[in-house]
């Protein structure tokens, strides 16, 4: 089990790197799925998630979520 999740945390990564706007989007999706986020937290995820490589990155480390 840990073996899938690493490997799906390192593909997350190199999606987030490499195909960002296709990263971007799918954290926007996650983010309109969550219930445990404020409308603001929703907002600043979404706006910080922009940064090229590394925001989609932290919201997958730092943020909680996932690209799917």
């Amino acid at each position: 089990m840990a073996y899938t999740t690493g490997m799906k945390l390192l593909l997350e990564i190199l999606i987030a790197i490499i195909l960002h706007p296709v990263a971007w989007i799918l954290v926007l999706i996650n983010l309109a799925g969550r219930n445990d986020l404020t409308t603001l937290q929703k907002f600043i995820w979404g706006v910080f998630s922009i940064v090229w490589g590394i925001g989609p990155i932290l919201y997958i480390l730092v943020g909680g979520g996932s690209l799917w």
